[in-house]
């Protein structure tokens, strides 16, 4: 389990060396999980010690929503306040993630 703590911790890592030093309008996080992804693709499987670690924190991942939640309460008065707003900006971002997301399909799908 340790072994495949560590070999996760490395792709963060690699990830976070890489935005700061190449790519810094990326995410660390985000490049580390693109590292992980080639990797594993590469590999072709997942070894058995990631898989054992993944498997562990996805057991535990409603614990994760424990702080949103409690930000969500924390900040309830402010969030009434701007509601419109909030509500506005979630719709126009759900409009603009879905005709992204069409658009590149519509790139990628293969021509008949």
């Amino acid at each position: 389990m340790i072994q495949g703590l560590v070999q996760l911790f490395i792709f963060q890592a690699l990830g976070e060396l890489l935005s700061k030093f190449a790519l810094p309008f990326i995410p660390g996080p985000v490049l580390g999980l693109v590292l992980l992804l080639a990797f594993l693709g590469l590999r072709g499987h997942v070894p058995a010690s990631m898989d054992m670690v993944g498997s562990s924190i996805l057991q535990h991942l409603g614990l994760l929503f424990i702080p949103a939640s409690v930000g969500v309460v924390l900040y309830l008065p402010l969030l009434r306040a701007n509601a419109w707003a909030i509500s506005a900006a979630l719709v126009v971002s759900v409009l603009a993630t879905v005709a992204v997301t069409a658009l590149v399909l519509k790139l990628l799908a293969p021509k008949d």
